[in-house]
């Protein structure tokens, strides 16, 4: 699998920083879809219990939805601009991933309206949809 941004660079298309970064690799993003992936450590702040929690989840599939917008500007030259979550709708979760899984996460935009994006984001375990749920985003 090819990886367009390793975990070494994926700061440079999010505004997020350690502790809080919940996404490693940014896999693929075109017009269609964007898609990134996450190795759960043991040391990740929002593990409850040996498992990413509810808002981990949540937080993975905004930044993935972060990095859509990060990767479209570094790639177009222009500065990163800092989004933030207006709305939630239609969420989810049907397993949270236990340390040591890897999740993927795909983000697939359904409207733009100026600085506004609603884009439905789904994360998997292997092939299993684990949690979705449609974002509204704001970028500044």
């Amino acid at each position: 699998m090819q990886i367009l941004i390793d975990k070494n660079q994926i700061t440079e298309i999010i505004p997020q920083r350690m502790p809080m970064v919940m996404i490693d690799r940014l896999l693929r993003s075109d017009e269609h879809l964007t898609e990134t992936s996450f190795e759960i450590t043991s040391d990740n702040i929002l593990c409850r219990n040996n498992f990413l929690s509810e808002a981990g989840l949540i937080e993975n599939m905004a930044q993935t939805c972060a990095a859509r917008a990060g990767y479209d500007a570094k790639m177009k030259n222009e500065k990163v601009r800092i989004g933030f979550i207006g709305a939630i709708k239609n969420l989810k979760i049907n397993e949270l991933p236990k340390i040591s899984d890897k999740i993927t996460t795909q983000a697939i935009p359904v409207n733009q309206i100026g600085d506004v994006s609603i884009i439905n984001a789904t994360v998997f375990l292997e092939k299993t949809a684990i949690a979705e749920c449609e974002l509204k985003i704001f970028l500044m």
